[in-house]
């Protein structure tokens, strides 16, 4: 595991020490860590919805109904 140092404003210094504090998470470390987490899902959401705009752009209608594009997007979700 790589190991890092790196500094936080004021604010959000005290929002990791509220986080370890009220035991949500067990160090700094983890909830940055999850943060990242976070972030890599939501980052793999964007990336799916834009492919799926991209192609639809150069296809023009899809024969999917909303529905089905809702089903699609909610199941990205739970990846």
């Amino acid at each position: 595991m790589g190991r890092q140092s790196i500094s936080f404003t004021q604010p959000n210094d005290e929002w990791l020490k509220n986080q370890e504090d009220n035991n949500e998470y067990s160090s700094k470390s983890e909830v940055v860590n999850d943060l990242i987490r976070q972030a890599r899902k939501q980052q793999v959401q964007i990336d799916w919805i834009r492919a799926k705009l991209e192609k639809s752009e150069k296809s023009g209608f899809t024969d999917e109904t909303k529905e089905q594009i809702l089903k699609q997007s909610k199941s990205l979700l739970n990846v």
